[in-house]
């Protein structure tokens, strides 16, 4: 008898990452998540900020299934498009023109709605509240002009509050459309059932607190003005956020888009895409490396500070490994590809940044979080107060108007524009200061930090190398052995040459010229220059002077010195003898030091993170006064997260500052991240913050503002709010007629912009 043993099946589990649309707030985002995950299996995460759900599910489950559990909720969903390959993604001048002329369709529509709403709306308000400007019927031109205003204008906020009212939930929405509809629903009643309606009607406009008539009181300013202002507010905020989530697009847009594939003994340019494992490509000087691979033939500097951090350029040469999107700097290569598409290191750090950014903490905003509480005690205050009202008096219009001016006063315009105010302004500010503040979600970031990670290539240095020191032999002169050196490198492609000669350039004037010269890949150069044999670089082999045997003293010394301080050091030769020494680095920029020392007076502790190794990255701090123990060196793109993320659990609130792309997932990941904008597109796609000037202090600086702004967007939610609380009781016990409740709603909106104007004096 033949017996087998079936296998308990293991339950598997499948991703799927969903882009959501129609949310307003961050309960809109709750409420899906809490309907995801009430299904079996599913394991769901809806980040309000990025407009993503991040879906586990398991067989048996399809994401059709998914994306109807989000449509019933009363969203929309759809699985987002594969990235783009980068030959199908734009060049610089369309990115430009996209980002600049508003093609989105979702801000072009909302900009045309608040520019015909605000047109129609303001002669509304100007007629309702100056009674000279009042003339015979205009009540019907108010009306003519408000209608179209609390229809159409206001058609996202009521179709919003519907959607929540059939899911039993109130909104800021929900306050906007029941408050201006009432208002224009009484403006209607009194306009064909009142006396408002009658030839030669008057409105005045009384600062009182006694009741009034309501069959011949119009609400239509309000019912306009309302919508007008809410559209404003809601057009700021979502300009500031329509760049949000673009890292990975321009990750993508860093690696090149064709490449010279070798067929049959010849070059065919070809997309990049359609490279295969095994295909033998050219790369030129000056040319990006199409994909990861290995050096099959020539020799050539490769620039990967864009990528590693490392800011001496690598030699490559045959056998070695070269990555996708580096440059190559000096001569001419064939590479093998060994790793194409999604399995390159650039696709690999797409995801990495993609992670980062979908797994920050959803940071609720301060005025959906008043609002959670402020609309349903509201809404019920406003249904109390028609009942009292209609049980004491009997008077229903009495009773009506009360509860009108409660919802009038209550309705949220301040709250609304509490936050892209501010934003605006100081934003509009920093522009001016050289900083970019993307949106409203990363200031609460800024008040909590307290250490603050510093990248060194690019950020506290110049990301160049320089010429820094000429040691030379007793007997010469620093002039002569530089105008050798630099007539020499000068013929070379390779950074460190062109360093070399762009110093000697300055320092002796124009150069020499060369004869018979050679590039020896790996060691160094030679030739001949004003009648002597010159080598620049390591110590050649056919230099008798020096291979085998000593430096001079003084030049082993300077040599010994330099490297152990993570310099580049190099030897000039001269007819086979050594005389000079030639150091280069990474330059420090002038400001980093004082910048380091600004960002201490704030309270942050500065840490330096680099890819370069220990003895340049302990120079470096020494420089800008950071401590040794405050330094990590040798670090990998991939680990540069996970250093942030130890720091976090070590309970630090940790701010990152980078330019390159081996820094984006870091500042993704970080409390708060701060580009240089004279970086990669990746890392300041992916930060919080731009510092447009590659200057250090604006760091500094950035923080600063940035605190002011949630500061003032503080001060602003808790003086709208206040304005509310303060006249709620006053309406309710019907002492504040609608007009009045208009006008305070409307001042306090006044006072929200001019209180965010301050901003504009942050020096």
């Amino acid at each position: 008898m033949t017996s087998t043993t079936a296998a308990t099946p293991i339950a598997t589990t499948s991703e799927v990452e969903l882009t959501i649309g129609g949310m307003t707030c961050a309960s809109c985002a709750a409420r899906i998540e809490k309907k995801l995950n009430r299904m079996d299996g599913v394991s769901a995460t809806v980040n309000y900020a990025t407009e993503k759900a991040k879906v586990s599910y398991p067989e048996g489950v399809h994401v059709a299934d998914l994306i109807a559990t989000v449509v019933k909720t009363g969203y929309t969903a759809e699985e987002p498009p594969p990235p783009p390959l980068p030959e199908d993604l734009p060049g610089d001048g369309d990115r430009a023109r996209t980002a600049d002329s508003g093609d989105d369709p979702e801000l072009a529509a909302l900009r045309g709605r608040l520019l015909v709403s605000a047109l129609l709306a303001l002669p509304v308000v100007l007629l309702s509240m100056i009674p000279a400007l009042q003339f015979d019927n205009w009540q019907w031109l108010s009306l003519t002009l408000a209608a179209p205003v609390v229809v159409w204008g206001g058609l996202p906020f009521h179709r919003a509050a519907a959607t929540n009212a059939r899911h039993g939930a109130a909104t800021m929405d929900t306050l906007v459309s029941v408050g201006t509809l009432a208002a224009f629903g009484w403006s209607l009643w009194a306009l064909f059932f009142g006396d408002a309606g009658m030839p030669g009607m008057r409105h005045g406009f009384e600062f009182t607190v006694s009741r009034t008539d309501g069959a011949s009181t119009l609400y239509l300013e309000v019912a306009a003005g309302v919508i007008a202002f809410i559209l404003l507010g809601r057009y700021l905020e979502a300009r500031s956020k329509r760049r949000a989530g673009a890292a990975l697009r321009a990750l993508l847009e860093l690696g090149a888009k064709d490449v010279a594939v070798l067929r049959g003994g010849h070059e065919v340019r070809v997309p990049v895409g359609q490279l295969q494992v095994g295909d033998r490509f050219v790369v030129r000087p000056g040319e990006k490396i199409a994909t990861d691979g290995t050096v099959v033939e020539g020799s050539s500097a490769v620039d990967a500070s864009m990528l590693t951090g490392e800011s001496v350029p690598v030699d490559a040469t045959v056998g070695d490994e070269v990555t996708g999107a580096t440059v190559n700097a000096g001569g001419r290569l064939v590479v093998e590809a060994t790793r194409v598409g999604a399995d390159t290191q650039l696709a690999r750090m797409a995801r990495l940044v993609e992670d980062a950014q979908n797994g920050k903490a959803e940071v609720q905003r301060l005025a959906d979080r008043i609002s959670g509480v402020f609309v349903p005690v509201v809404l019920l205050i406003a249904v109390g107060t028609f009942g009292a009202w209609l049980g004491v008096t009997g008077d229903t219009v009495a009773a009506f108007t009360a509860a009108v001016a409660v919802l009038i006063i209550a309705c949220p315009c301040a709250l609304g524009l509490a936050t892209p105010t501010a934003l605006m302004v100081g934003t509009g500010r920093g522009a001016q200061l050289g900083i970019l503040i993307k949106g409203p979600e990363v200031l609460e970031s800024t008040r909590r930090v307290d250490t603050v990670v510093l990248d060194k290539t690019g950020t506290v240095t110049t990301g160049r190398m320089r010429l820094q020191e000429v040691h030379v032999v007793a007997g010469d002169t620093e002039e002569d052995v530089l105008r050798l050196a630099g007539a020499l490198e000068h013929a070379s492609e390779h950074p460190i040459a062109q360093a070399i000669a762009a110093g000697a350039q300055d320092r002796t004037g124009a150069l020499p010229p060369v004869e018979r010269f050679e590039n020896v890949p790996g060691r160094g150069v030679r030739g001949h220059v004003q009648g002597h044999e010159v080598t620049v670089g390591r110590l050649l082999p056919d230099a008798p002077a020096v291979d085998g045997h000593p430096l001079p003293d003084g030049l082993a010394r300077a040599k010994d010195a330099a490297e152990a301080e993570g310099r580049t050091a190099v030897v000039v030769t001269r007819d086979g003898v050594a005389v000079g020494v030639l150091t280069v680095a990474d330059a420090i920029k002038e400001t980093s030091a004082e910048a380091v020392r600004e960002l201490r007076a704030l309270g942050l502790r500065p840490v330096l993170l680099t890819g370069d190794n220990r003895a340049v990255a302990q120079a470096v701090a020494r420089a800008v006064g950071i401590g040794s123990e405050d330094v990590i060196a040798e670090v990998l793109p991939q680990d540069k997260v996970a250093v942030v993320e130890r720091l976090r659990r070590e309970g630090r609130t940790v701010a990152m500052v980078g330019d390159g792309v081996n820094d984006a997932a870091a500042l993704a990941t970080a409390d708060l991240g701060l580009a240089m904008g004279t970086g990669t597109d990746a890392a300041i796609e992916a930060s919080d913050l731009t510092l447009v000037r590659g200057d250090l202090r604006v760091a500094a600086d950035a923080i600063r503002l940035a605190r002011r702004t949630l500061s003032t967007i503080k001060g602003n939610l808790f003086w709208a709010f206040g304005y509310n609380v303060a006249a709620l009781p006053l309406a309710a016990a019907g002492l504040l007629n609608p007009m009045i409740a208009g006008a305070a709603m409307a001042f306090s909106s006044v006072f929200v912009v001019t209180n965010s104007l301050r901003l504009r004096t942050f020096s």
